[in-house]
């Protein structure tokens, strides 16, 4: 009989269920625990890096907010001085007009005729 005519005929067995599960079950008892202790060491910079962004993202954030509140303060400083300096000359353009007026003759001093 030749090589080509030959019928390989395998027999189809039934799945043991309860065997299958026994070993799923028993490498999963090992594999487990080693799977997690790997993810551990594995994911352990990443998650680092992760964190160092999220609070150096924050840290950002909170700098931006603090440099625009200290400018807004700036500008309120600026205003405070601004309106200080308004009142100062008016109060010395209010003293002046109060102060009783020298007569042209006190203002020149005395005559050289005397």
């Amino acid at each position: 009989m030749p090589f080509a005519t030959l019928a390989v005929v395998q027999a189809i067995l039934p799945i043991d269920l309860t065997a299958l599960l026994a070993v799923f079950m028993g490498v999963s008892v090992v594999l487990v625990p080693v799977i997690g202790i790997t993810a551990r060491f594995a994911l352990k910079p990443t998650v680092e890096a992760l964190s160092r962004f999220f609070d150096k993202k924050g840290s950002d954030e909170a700098i931006s907010i603090l440099e625009r509140r200290m400018a807004l303060i700036e500008q309120q400083v600026e205003s405070i001085d601004t309106n200080v300096q308004r009142l100062v000359e008016t109060s010395e353009f209010d003293r002046n007009l109060a102060a009783p007026t020298q007569s042209p003759d006190q203002i020149s001093g005395p005559s050289s005729d005397e």
